[in-house]
């Protein structure tokens, strides 16, 4: 048998990989993240499977169902909201997985910083704007950052931000970003990218937060900064498709 972490996407089941629908659809058991991945991304669960929001449930619990399977030679579909590779927990599983000897595999899905770049219309990563995106997160009640990995050091590179985990802390962000983005630099919140209710917040640094407590959204967002954000009018084309600049499978035309 062979346990599947599947990246469910940001939560619309037409995102689910061709992949990813077919392994669903042949694992007789079913783990899935139910608070962030709704259950329509699991219902081509095959007929009589073991299907289990995860939830409510502890590692200790989710192993046993794990371990369970494996005794009885039943794959597993693991499924985990946006990409697992990004803050899917799924780490701390893997090594359990290897000093039990069971076999896994990753199914990457879409991540929720591209399903909401997608529904803005817009690119992350504008020639001489920004060129980098960074992914990180706010610590809150969750395990702290590692020493180095802090807002302030991000922002001294002037990329585009994706934050994550951070709604509840938009006064800090602020104090933090202001300094290096300036208050007029631009903000999206993306309010549960791809799911029928999206809701999309944009505003600035000096008054997002403002607009966040209007709409009361206090939980599954993301937060987007950066001046590439902005409806910018003027900046140059990308490289790619100058005819100046040939590459191997674009030779300069001779004249």
């Amino acid at each position: 048998m062979t346990v599947y972490f599947i990246g469910a996407g940001p939560g619309d089941p037409e995102l689910l990989t061709l992949k990813a629908q077919r392994i669903i659809a042949a694992c007789p058991v079913c783990l899935y993240a139910g608070s962030l991945v709704p259950e329509a991304v699991v219902a081509g669960a095959p007929e009589g499977a073991r299907v289990m929001d995860t939830a409510p449930m502890t590692l200790d619990d989710t192993h046993a169902e794990i371990e369970a399977a494996h005794a009885q030679a039943q794959d597993v579909a693991r499924v985990h909201s946006g990409d697992p590779s990004l803050y899917g927990a799924i780490a701390e599983q893997i090594r359990r997985l290897k000093a039990a000897g069971i076999p896994y595999e990753i199914i990457p899905g879409v991540p929720a910083y591209a399903a909401a770049a997608a529904a803005l219309g817009q690119e992350l990563t504008v020639p001489e704007i920004a060129q980098s995106i960074v992914l990180t997160r706010m610590s809150m009640k969750s395990t702290s950052m590692p020493p180095g990995e802090t807002l302030e050091n991000f922002a001294r590179t002037g990329a585009t931000l994706a934050i994550h985990l951070g709604i509840r802390a938009l006064r800090e962000i602020e104090r933090q970003l202001i300094p290096y983005y300036g208050a007029d630099c631009p903000v999206v919140v993306a309010y549960r990218a791809s799911w029928p209710d999206q809701v999309f917040l944009k505003g600035t640094l000096s008054d997002i937060r403002e607009k966040v407590r209007a709409e009361k959204i206090t939980r599954t967002a993301l937060i987007l900064v950066g001046p590439a954000l902005a409806d910018i009018k003027n900046f140059k084309d990308s490289a790619l498709y100058d005819p100046e600049i040939p590459h191997v499978l674009r030779p300069k035309v001779k004249i």
